[in-house]
């Protein structure tokens, strides 16, 4: 059974699992079979096969009729496959990524995955978390959330005892406790199940793709058009010209485009998983090879988001404390000005005043962790390290009323009961939200005196909490942050991660501008940028409470950066023309990762919001993880060009020898289905697998891409065209010589075509000469054996119209061939590229 304190026992939950199923929301039906086949069928290329095929029928030309039907199964099983795969990868990245929740199990606080949630489960709600299953509030303080998901309206909704919770809904601020009331397919999840299951859609590459396909299906059906009249003009039957004149359509445009783009952008998505960066939305692979600024905030991001108390200030003195981490391992060295008491005092405050718990090491040498925020996590830590019990103190002086935190008053007020009925109102916060006045009765000499601390310590990058508290002589019903008197400042430093400084070198080296983005004091975020690199030690930092923040173009730091002023930020760096990464682990940087270009979330220490909200997610926190995914996403664009550069070589040397094979005396160089027979084994395994060439030298050691950069920009038309020049010369030379010297013309035409165009895939790799992507090799090294086999095997010979070769004949077409290997790499040194991003 359930408890209002301790929740339920473990077994429970496994039985309550057990009977009810995981807490999942009702998936997307999977696209049955047909249906995706029937989507292949759709395609406007091979509807024009498919009216090829009624032709051919009508005709009686059953060899045709066969060879295109064959292209057809071929095509339509390749997309298919393409498709199912990039479906589980995308389903496999979402399960990775899949919502996390705080419940009671056995009177102990842990975090379990939401599929495991039951009915009766108690959980802990706090500010940033989604709600992951329906439940009705038992506890609550300030607790206000987000049902706008639900209900359409924008203003939050304050929650009480017995309010009910929906599924899906957000904690923006407070705290709370509720026990499950509906899981899975019975919570009111409907809305929530649509949002979070992502359709198939095009993606911005994909759309540029389709309007040069566009463009490339015209040229070649004008073009078609030509070689239809030249062939009705020497007298050549219209059943075979036209059947012709379609499968140029069809091979001078690479079909297979669209599903090479997806399964490239899958696959890299997966390789990114393999580097610790979990890809939400397929898009994001494509748009991080363009990022020109990363914007990152502080904690957590550049620095361990592992707090660590260093510092203790009360008006008679100063205390530091040693050790790392959260276990209370440390000593702490007082002024002998500062008597124990004091320092007692303020400790005792930070721990009343505090939401956080730490949990020992479950095996011995193991790590304490910390549930709930790492600054209050590190306050706890601090006073076991002077000989206080964290536990004792808070059950000795239990909380009755509070006033959490939020950004915007900045600070957090509770109250305690004391022995003998009295009370103790306790406030901590931020030193400029708390040393004035209207909260302290201090006088003004102290307060300054604290606030001058306070800057000094800001400086040198520390965190700087005020702390202040007041005896009362009855307990309030209500929080009260005012008529307090100041116990003292902690100043907490939260240690750089050790691979920042390295991510930083290479976002610079890439082109990328680093910039830092926060709520930290001046100070603290200048220590921070400058230690890792982020800025000069004299250049700028911009102090967002001052007015004028649009006219700061150019800053790469911005602190006390409020949500609104970040998206303010974000919003003038796009209207520049930049391309934008932002990382985010707070409920807070929810806007700002939905509006940057690419969100990018902190997979261990972030908020489900800042996850959920997020393209990217980095799975071990770490800031190098994003550089290594912006080289994955570099990669995948290269090859998509490089696919392209290959592909449209090969369709347009195919019309070319079309359109000038009657000029040089060859009637018809090819027929329709050898035609299509070279489309099949050039476009079908080798184009795939150049998807999976590794990444080029350099890549990250230039400027990236522009945004605005045509797919086939940067040199690519010319140089496909130069290639295509090549393979229309070898082709029609072998034909034009065998022609003369009463050799099977055609059949040497065929195989020349189509050997040639394999040598274009292997001169296309980034390392030739190596054994790196293998599969490029077996599939040039298959269809080569295919090509081969439609001139010896019978069956093939009589389908696709060829003759044998001799062994002589053989090899000197063969060997011709490798000018299309030799075109590329030739095509490399007399016009070198200007920047990795264009060797293709």
């Amino acid at each position: 059974m359930s408890s209002a304190s301790s929740g339920l026992s473990s077994a429970d939950a496994a039985a309550r699992l057990e009977r009810d199923g995981a807490n999942v929301l009702p998936q997307k039906p999977p696209v049955p079979l047909w249906r995706r086949v029937a989507t292949q069928l759709r395609d406007p290329l091979i509807v024009v096969l498919l009216v090829a095929v009624v032709l051919t029928v009508v005709a009686g030309d059953w060899t045709d009729t066969v060879v295109i039907l064959l292209v057809i199964v071929v095509n339509t099983s390749v997309g298919v496959a393409q498709e199912i795969r990039a479906d589980r990868a995308i389903t496999a990245l979402s399960q990775l990524t899949a919502p996390e929740a705080r419940v009671i199990r056995d009177g102990s606080q842990r975090q379990i995955p939401a599929a495991e949630i039951v009915r009766g489960d108690l959980l802990v709600l706090a500010e940033g978390d989604i709600v992951v299953a329906d439940a009705t509030v038992t506890e609550a303080a300030a607790l206000l959330v987000d049902e706008s998901s639900l209900t359409g309206e924008s203003a939050p909704v304050d929650k009480t005892g017995d309010d009910p919770l929906s599924s899906g809904t957000v904690v923006v601020r407070g705290r709370g406790r509720a026990v499950v009331t509906a899981t899975g397919a019975d919570s009111a999840s409907g809305r929530i199940a649509s949002m979070m299951v992502r359709g198939a859609r095009l993606t911005p590459l994909q759309r540029r793709l389709v309007g040069v396909g566009r463009l490339l299906a015209g040229v070649a059906v004008a073009l078609s058009a030509v070689v239809l009249v030249l062939g009705l003009a020497r007298g050549q039957p219209v059943e075979l010209m036209v059947v012709t004149a379609i499968s140029l359509v069809v091979a001078a445009v690479p079909e297979s485009l669209p599903a090479v783009v997806t399964l490239s952008l899958a696959l890299g998505a997966r390789r990114m998983a393999g580097r610790n960066a979990l890809v939400r939305k397929l898009p994001a692979v494509e748009t991080l090879g363009s990022v020109t600024v990363l914007a990152t905030d502080k904690t957590g991001t550049l620095t361990e988001g592992r707090m660590v108390t260093r510092r203790a200030w009360t008006p008679a003195g100063e205390a530091q404390f040693t050790g790392s981490g959260y276990a209370p391992d440390g000593e702490v060295v007082r002024d002998e000005s500062l008597d124990e008491a004091s320092l007692a005092a303020l400790l005792t405050a930070t721990v009343l005043c505090n939401d956080a718990r730490l949990s020992p090491p479950d095996e011995p040498g193991g790590e304490w962790t910390a549930l709930g925020d790492p600054t209050e996590a590190a306050l706890l830590a601090a006073a076991a390290k002077a000989g206080l019990d964290p536990v004792e103190l808070q059950e000795r002086f239990p909380r009755v009323a509070e006033h959490p935190f939020d950004s915007g008053r900045k600070r957090m007020s509770t109250v305690h009961r004391l022995p003998g009925g009295r009370g103790r109102a306790i406030c901590k916060g931020a030193p400029e939200a708390m040393l004035h006045a209207s909260v302290l009765t201090d006088d003004p000499a102290l307060r300054a005196r604290a606030a001058g601390r306070a800057e000094e310590l800001a400086r040198a990058g520390y965190r700087v909490l005020a702390v202040a508290a007041a005896d009362l002589d009855e307990v309030p019903g209500t929080a009260r942050e005012s008529g307090l008197s100041l116990l003292g400042l902690v100043a907490l430093q939260d240690p750089p991660r050790p691979a920042a400084s390295a991510a930083i070198t290479g976002c610079k080296r890439a082109g990328i501008k680093p910039l830092l983005i926060t709520g930290d004091h001046p100070g603290t975020a200048r220590a921070v940028a400058t230690d890792l690199g982020i800025i000069a030690a004299g250049d700028p930092v911009v102090d967002c409470r001052e007015p004028g923040l649009r006219d700061r173009a150019g800053a790469r730091v911005y602190a006390r950066a409020t949500p609104e002023q970040k998206l303010e930020i974000i919003q003038d760096l796009q209207e520049r023309g930049e391309t934008l990464a932002m990382t985010g682990d707070g409920v807070n940087d929810g806007p700002a990762l939905r509006r940057a270009d690419i969100g990018v979330a902190m997979g261990r220490r972030g908020t489900e919001v800042a996850r959920q909200a997020a393209d990217l997610v980095l799975a071990d926190d770490d800031l190098d993880t994003v550089v290594a995914a912006v080289e994955e996403g570099r990669r995948v664009y290269t090859n998509i060009r490089r696919f392209l550069v290959y592909g449209l070589s090969g369709g347009a040397a195919e019309l070319a020898v079309m359109l000038l094979g009657p000029f040089v005396g060859l009637a018809l160089p090819l027929l329709p289905a050898q035609i299509l027979w070279i489309n099949l084994l050039t476009h079908g395994l080798p184009g795939v697998a150049l998807g999976g060439e590794p990444a080029v030298p350099g890549t990250m050691d230039v400027p990236p891409r522009p945004a605005r950069q045509s797919i086939l920009g940067a040199g690519l038309w010319q140089r496909l065209i130069r290639i295509a020049l090549v393979l229309t010369a070898v082709t029609l030379g072998v034909a034009v010589w065998a022609h003369a010297t009463g050799r099977p013309w055609q059949s040497m035409a065929f195989f020349a075509l189509g050997a040639a165009q394999l040598g274009v895939a292997l001169g296309s790799r980034t390392r030739p000469g190596t054994l790196a992507n293998p599969m490029l090799l077996f599939a040039v090294a298959g269809a080569f054996a295919l090509q081969l086999a439609g001139l010896y095997v019978p069956l093939l010979r009589e389908l696709l119209g060829t003759e044998p070769l001799s062994l002589g004949d053989l090899l000197i077409v063969t060997a011709l061939s490798a000018l299309g290997y030799a075109a590329v790499r030739l095509d490399r040194i007399v016009h070198p590229p200007r920047s990795p991003h264009d060797r293709h």
